[in-house]
């Protein structure tokens, strides 16, 4: 069996012979915007990785539980989503309970709100916009741990 390569139409193969030149230059925006994921890096931070959550037996709602877990090897840290005229709540839980001195960062492509943890590891942020988020858990002596980032729809 003889096999004939792709064909490639004109337009595809000028902007490939472009490229290749270095003639075609990156549109600002897509530059700005590598710039901007790039600054909400945290390099020594340790990862927590989403885990799946049981679905709560015996609700009725047909909608998706709105139950996020994230785990790095020593911290969960759990949310509660609930949407309200278009804006997102979190409640949130950090276990085991980190000591004193712990903050949370709730990070959204255009705005951070930091909440300082209550005895039992827990924390509340409301009002936030509909997309992309993270929680960053800033623990005294020890590196962060960030949960990767999450979309939120209403």
């Amino acid at each position: 069996m003889t096999r004939h390569p792709t064909a490639i139409d004109d337009e595809s193969l000028i902007a490939a012979l472009r490229l290749a030149s270095g003639s075609d230059p990156v549109p600002a925006r897509v530059t700005d915007a590598a710039r901007a994921a790039f600054g909400l890096r945290l390099p020594d931070a340790t990862t927590a990785r989403p885990v799946a959550t049981p679905v709560p037996r015996g609700v009725r709602s047909a909608e998706e539980p709105r139950l996020l877990r994230f785990t790095a090897a020593e911290l969960t840290v759990e949310l509660e989503i609930t949407s309200l005229d278009g804006l997102v709540d979190l409640a949130g839980q950090v276990t085991p309970c980190p000591e004193a001195g712990t903050l949370v960062e709730i990070r959204t492509l255009h705005l951070t709100e930091s909440r300082a943890l209550s005895p039992t590891g827990q924390f509340a942020v409301t009002g936030l916009p509909p997309g992309w988020f993270s929680v960053v858990c800033h623990r005294p002596g020890d590196s962060p741990v960030v949960t990767s980032w999450t979309r939120i729809r209403p």
